[in-house]
């Protein structure tokens, strides 16, 4: 079997082949024969879980930026929707405050889209519910 310098040094630092006269100095760093520091297995699956949680992370806040779809506060107009390039210019005078305003529309796919909006105090628009129907059969 063929081994390279290094990875001789690395098996002795490991203990892999046991007649070796390398012995780790401590358990966090092991050096080898020639002084190269190595890991310990126990520190590199320690960095590789910080790793993995920081791209975990860094998914899961691009995920939630913003909301196409569904119920809530950070609901976005898109194109079609009422609200989409700001309040309209007409307020809502005789409906009452707090009454729901349903919207239908499609989307630049062709989808059908249902929205709900809320009317606040001040008779602006507030996005709170959209709905997508991706149904290629409906008409």
């Amino acid at each position: 079997m063929y081994m390279n310098r290094h990875a001789m040094q690395s098996a002795a630092a490991y203990r892999i082949f046991p007649e070796s006269e390398t012995k780790p100095e401590n358990r966090a760093t092991m050096q080898a024969a020639a002084g190269h520091p190595h890991t310990s297995i126990r520190r590199r699956g320690a960095l590789s879980t910080a790793l993995f949680t920081l791209c975990a992370a860094v998914a899961l806040s691009a995920c939630t930026s913003t909301q196409t779809v569904g119920y809530g506060p950070r609901l976005e107009p898109i194109p079609g929707s009422i609200t989409y390039g700001g309040q309209p210019r007409t307020k809502l005078t005789k409906a009452p405050i707090g009454s729901m305003v349903p919207h239908q529309f499609f989307d630049t796919y062709g989808h059908r889209v249902y929205e709900t909006y809320v009317i606040n105090p001040d008779r602006s628009l507030r996005l709170t519910s959209r709905r997508i129907d991706y149904d290629i059969f409906s008409d």
